[in-house]
This record gives structure tokens, C-alpha cells and sequence, in this order.
């Protein structure tokens, strides 16, 4: 049983799995705080010039002390959109470029038994060629 684990751990998509998300984890929380020191003050700043409902950075009370704070929202909104762009940039586009530079394209979304039958039908087909050439 702890050979089995041990081979399913070592396999190579485990541990790619955890550094994603690990790393995943570590970006997120940086755009987080970027987005908390920098964008949220200044989305605040900038909807209190605009005439917020008391002044105070975009926010707005209602009735009975509820707040609604839209400096947080647009600050939230961008850290996913940072988030998802950082992605990308660091990591899809690298990836892509190095994928198109080796020859491996795209990711073949087909069955693996779609694709064995695909490879059993070419090789035959290769041999009733090469069989043919030989007469």
C-alpha cells in the first residue's frame, strides 16, 4: 500500500499539481496585498472626489449602520483580474511558446483509447503502403 502511494506521489502530475498551486497561492496573496496598499486607497480616493454619499473613500451607508464599501468591490474585481493576467503571463504564455518551440502544440484532448486506435490504424496503414511499394 505505501508503494502504491508512493508511486502515485512520485508520478510527476502530483507534485506539478502542488507547485501550481502553491505558487498559484503565493501570487494570489501578492496581488492581494498590491491591491490592498495600492489600488484600493486610490479607487477610494478617487470615488470620494467623485461624491461619495459621507466622504469616506467610496462607501456608502444605508439605513441602520449598513455599509456598502465599493472601493473593496473594484479592488476585489482587479485583484482577479491581475491574478488571472499575472497567470498568464508568467505561466500559459511561457508554456504555450515552449510547447510551440519543441513541436508539442496543443494538449490532445482525445480518449487514450481514441488515440491508440488512431495509431493502430496508421501503422497499418503504412505497412499496406510499404507492401505495396515492395511488389
Amino acid at each position: 500500500m505505501i508503494k502504491g502511494f508512493k508511486e502515485f506521489v512520485f508520478r510527476g502530475n502530483v507534485i506539478d499539481l502542488a507547485v501550481a498551486v502553491a505558487v498559484g497561492t503565493a501570487l494570489a496573496a501578492l496581488v492581494a496585498a498590491v491591491t490592498q496598499a495600492l489600488i484600493e486607497p486610490i479607487v477610494g480616493w478617487i470615488l470620494s472626489l467623485l461624491g461619495g454619499s459621507d466622504g469616506i473613500g467610496g462607501t456608502i451607508t444605508l439605513s441602520q449602520g449598513y455599509e456598502l464599501n465599493f472601493a473593496l468591490l473594484i479592488g476585489a474585481v482587479i485583484t482577479f483580474f491581475v491574478t488571472l493576467a499575472a497567470l498568464y503571463l508568467f505561466f500559459v504564455a511561457p508554456m504555450n511558446r515552449y510547447r510551440t518551440m519543441t513541436g508539442q502544440g496543443g494538449v490532445d484532448t482525445r480518449p487514450p483509447d481514441v488515440q491508440l486506435l488512431e495509431e493502430i490504424r496508421d501503422l497499418l496503414k503504412q505497412q499496406a503502403n510499404g507492401t505495396k511499394s515492395a511488389d
